[in-house]
């Protein structure tokens, strides 16, 4: 029998390091290896790893465990396979919450370090600070958001139970009372609440702006003080599939502020420059790496839509290159949020494998059923930026990367895969229309929500938005006649046929059961 003690020291969550480890640049896994007995009997302190700087030198096997005897202690004891399952191709799930300790000196460790995303190699203490299948996937997510690359500048990703738990814990790692936000108007609802609802109650001061097209740049600059804390953008924003050009906001906040100092190991509070922060949930990074765009800070993104790909989890993620504002949002996730489970994590993580091939079809499809829409009769105006009829056409070969590693990569240009269109007609008339197209539909499903690999459709009028007077919700840009589509990977005919289908008889009386 051999009895297992845990090596899986060394990549977690909202886990501890020291400052200088935020400048590691591994990205593998370490699985947990058994050990038997008579090996940690002779086994002397081992060092594992070998980061600059790190605390490997401390670290030393615990004591060996007894042999189990009694019924009841084989029961609580924990066994491993043998050597050789670390060299699976699926990420491990490990579902502990709690980690073996070397001693108390280590604990203590483990307890004084600055919050940060990921461990050190004094490893994992609780899953609440910190797990590995969690940081698995959360070391594959920088990889594809562009931090993994030394010459462009390392950083570190965090991942949340919710795409809301990643927002608001960004926004909570740097507000405080008398603190100025810059938000769009086309924002997603629930980011719109938590400004309005929590932000404003706690002394935050709110401005929104129309942060789409051209002229976005400058109406950020107009709305900006010397109390601004954060500028945040949304791009694709939800439901119009506007536009922002994150060049223009990034230099207008420099021009402002000036460039950002960040040095590791300093308050997040302290620098003068407002964060600059972009949810890019539409796009994904399979289209927008904005981590690239100097100036801008922060990634945000709700991982439950395309990033997991199919429907079944619920899960969030915030990346950025700034070591301050790292460890602030890191100490919000321990404190008051909660990392991804580690069953998630593995979802995620398996749904990131195929991101590029489903963001490919999803476009190609997209772009099909979005020509139909912009020449059907019933239909009285297309939201899509791979259509020329896109006020911020000029803006989406530019944004759109389409899986490009540079310009010369061979690709095909698509523009993702939500599209919004709205009914002819007014009030009443444009609502019935709305609600019996996505009533009659038999291909793409009734339901909220976007991103998998099954196509869904809403009404905010008669679903989601019922709850808000018609004079806010037309304000807000949601029309009567407003249906919002996310296009999966059936056959694009089939979804072409079935919105066809369903506009055509969006007339007539009464709705199929």
């Amino acid at each position: 029998m051999r009895l297992i003690l845990p090596s899986f020291l060394f990549l977690g969550v909202t886990a501890f390091q020291a400052p200088n480890a935020f400048h590691r640049d591994s990205s593998t896994l370490r699985v947990a290896r058994d050990i038997s007995a008579e090996e940690v009997e002779a086994a002397q302190p081992t060092v594992n790893g070998n980061s600059a700087g790190s605390t490997a030198g401390l670290r030393k096997e615990p004591p060996a465990h007894a042999k189990p005897k009694a019924f009841a202690t084989k029961c609580a004891s924990l066994y491993s396979p043998n050597v050789g399952a670390e060299r699976g191709l699926a990420t491990p799930v490990y579902f502990g919450s709690t980690f073996l300790l070397d001693d108390a000196a280590h604990g203590a460790r483990l307890h004084e370090k600055r919050e940060a995303p990921y461990t050190d190699d004094d490893g994992f203490v609780y899953s609440r600070w910190g797990s590995p299948t969690n940081e698995a996937a959360a070391l594959q997510l920088a990889a594809l958001e562009g931090v993994d690359d030394p010459e462009k500048g390392l950083g570190m990703c965090l991942l949340f139970n919710s795409g809301m738990s990643a927002i608001t814990s960004a926004l909570q790692a740097v507000l405080r009372a008398g603190d100025h936000v810059v938000a769009p108007y086309t924002v997603y609802g629930g980011t719109y609440e938590f400004l309005t609802e929590f932000a404003d109650q706690w002394g935050i001061e709110v401005t929104f702006v129309d942060g789409a097209g051209p002229e976005g740049p400058e109406n950020y600059r107009k709305a900006l003080k010397e109390n601004t804390r954060v500028v945040y953008t949304e791009t694709p924003a939800n439901p119009t599939m506007r536009l922002t050009d994150l060049e223009g906001v990034a230099r207008v906040v420099d021009e402002f502020f000036g460039k950002a100092d960040d040095k590791p190991g300093t308050s997040q509070h302290d620098r003068k420059r407002a964060y600059v922060m972009v949810d890019g949930t539409f796009a994904t990074p399979y289209h927008q790496r904005v981590l690239d765009i100097p100036g801008i800070d922060v990634s945000i993104h709700s991982a439950t839509k395309y990033l997991g790909g199919h429907s079944d989890i619920l899960a969030g993620s915030v990346t950025s290159r700034c070591e301050p504002f790292l460890h602030g949002c890191s100490k919000v996730q321990k404190i008051i949020t909660v990392p991804l489970n580690p069953m998630d994590s593995f979802l995620l993580a398996r749904g990131l494998k195929t991101l590029d091939v489903r963001m490919q079809r999803h476009g190609e499809n997209a772009i099909r059923v979005a020509r139909m829409l912009d020449e059907h009769p019933m239909v009285a105006k297309t939201f899509y930026p791979g259509l020329d009829s896109h006020p911020d056409r000029d803006l989406a070969d530019g944004i759109f990367r389409s899986g490009r590693d540079s310009d010369d990569d061979e690709y095909i240009q698509t523009y993702g895969g939500m599209i919004s269109f709205i009914t002819v007609g007014e009030g009443n008339d444009a609502l019935r229309r709305a609600r019996n197209v996505c009533e009659r539909l038999r291909v793409i499903n009734l339901a909220v929500s976007l991103g998998g690999v099954e196509s869904l459709c809403e009404h905010p009028a008669s679903m989601t938005h019922t709850m808000i007077s018609r004079e806010q919700r037309i304000a807000g840009g949601l029309h009567d006649g407003l249906i919002r589509v996310s296009i999966g990977l059936e056959k694009a005919v089939d979804l072409v046929q079935d919105l066809k289908n369903a506009l055509d008889r969006c007339d007539e009386t009464g709705c199929d059961a």
